[in-house]
């Protein structure tokens, strides 16, 4: 999703919403469950845990994290709209929800009519990388390379349907080479690959990879995002270094099994947006690379639907076959 726009969702809903007097504290005091459909130590996992912590402050309740990874976010997504709508188990929604939409045949829910949005939470950029090793010193080296030699590129992502694997089709598209996507079974692995030469570039989230930039480990030929990272301010965009118009990121949010009432939905909303303002979370988010979005329950309605268009458009180009 391009950042200038989750921007402009946020922009679009900065004015505080509403919460009515009479019902803004109807939710009870007991535990909340924030259900994570990604593994623990993860970019996902770390935003949700330093949002959660601030608003249980300000709820004055407790914010019980469930990781719930695998089956492409179906399960924990399936186990947040079947639950009580009254504000108490929520959805780490991202983008994934949007890619489920046209990525498989059918789900046992609808990402739009069975979840309230709540609030987003924040965007984070991806690198294209290299192994420190490589003969490709910038993306022009690495797209000359790929013209000259048709076929012969081989570009590594995480699964297949994963934001970093449909990035990685939208970059062969844009960028208008023939490359092989070589998906891998995780950050890790595909680490692995690059680091051992086993892969001529990758894909993959910034945060994982700031570790891995450095003279033995793998270069950062560019970021994904519209606007140049603040982590690495000297490393051109994708759109700068020779593939105008690609963009590409990922984000995450918060959503509530559909009915729960708006004065709930408010009440959490006002109360994620406070914690996304303070201080300590947006030094963790920062150090995670993740920029803060924010904004209604709205704006986040929008991006989800622009999302579940952009992402089918770039499955449907790629050939990708529903599950």
């Amino acid at each position: 999703m391009r950042r200038r726009q989750l921007l402009r969702y946020a922009l679009a809903g900065a004015l505080p919403a509403a919460v009515s007097p009479a019902r803004a504290d109807t939710l009870s005091t007991r535990p909340i469950r924030l259900v994570v459909p990604f593994g623990a130590g993860g970019i996902a996992d770390l935003t949700a845990r330093a949002v959660a912590q601030a608003m249980a402050e300000g709820l004055r309740t407790q914010i019980v994290i469930e990781n719930k990874p695998g089956a492409g976010g179906i399960a924990a997504a399936e186990t947040v709209a079947r639950a009580a709508p009254d504000g108490h188990t929520l959805l780490l929604m991202s983008n994934g929800n949007a890619v489920s939409v046209n990525l498989f045949r059918s789900l046992p829910f609808d990402p739009v009519r069975d979840f309230s949005p709540v609030c987003g939470l924040g965007a984070f950029g991806l690198g294209i990388v290299v192994p420190a090793a490589s003969a490709h010193r910038t993306l022009a080296d690495l797209l000359a390379w790929a013209r000259s030699n048709p076929g012969k590129l081989n570009l590594g992502t995480i699964n297949i349907g994963s934001t970093q694997n449909l990035a990685g089709e939208l970059f062969r598209t844009r960028a208008a080479i023939e490359a092989q996507i070589v998906p891998f079974n995780g950050t890790p692995a595909l680490i692995t690959a690059l680091r051992g030469g086993h892969v001529d570039a990758g894909v993959e989230i910034l945060g994982p990879l700031k570790a891995q930039l450095n003279p033995t480990g793998l270069r950062l030929l560019a970021v994904s995002s519209a606007r140049r990272s603040t982590d690495f301010p000297e490393v051109p965009t994708a759109s700068e270094a020779g593939v105008p118009g690609y963009e590409a990121s990922s984000w995450n949010a918060l959503a509530a099994p559909a009915r729960t009432p708006s004065e709930i939905i408010a009440r959490l909303n006002q109360t994620a947006r406070a914690a996304l303002d303070s201080a300590p979370v947006r030094q963790r988010l920062a150090e995670l690379g993740v920029e803060p979005i924010g904004g209604t329950p709205q704006a986040l309605a929008d991006l989800l639907a622009s999302e579940i268009r952009r992402w089918g458009e770039v499955i449907e180009r790629a050939g990708i076959a529903k599950q």
